[in-house]
């Protein structure tokens, strides 16, 4: 796999790094900049908004995120996913300020556009 395969849009399946393992869903969209780094967007539920700036290496992507909460504290944490290839991406994650204990996991299905309706 190339970092180019790992562009586009992924469904996300996920829990939280916390003792409940809480588990949410949401969308990753990944780009790249002009360095072939790879640029990522979360959108957790329907309102939280991540973003993240990664690398990409033999199968595996590491990517730096942060978020504001409602109270306007950024959150950082970094995920690391192992690329089974370049539709489906399996993850964990932590977050500087979660639980020790725990690691929060993810996994990510890319989300197929149909070429001839372009959808």
């Amino acid at each position: 796999m190339v970092v180019e395969d790992l562009v586009g849009e992924f469904s996300v399946i996920g829990s939280n790094q916390n003792e409940g393992k809480n588990e949410y869903k949401g969308t990753l969209s990944i780009t790249l900049d002009s360095n072939n780094r790879i640029i990522a967007n979360w959108l957790i539920g329907k309102e939280q908004k991540q973003t993240g700036y990664g690398f990409f290496n033999d199968n595996i992507l590491v990517i730096n995120f942060q978020y504001l909460d409602d109270d306007e504290y950024v959150y950082k944490g970094v995920v690391v996913y192992r690329c089974l290839n370049k539709d489906i991406l399996d993850g964990f994650w932590s977050e500087e300020l979660g639980d020790p204990k725990f690691l929060g996991y993810e996994r990510c299905f890319r989300i197929q556009v149909d070429a001839q309706t372009n959808c």
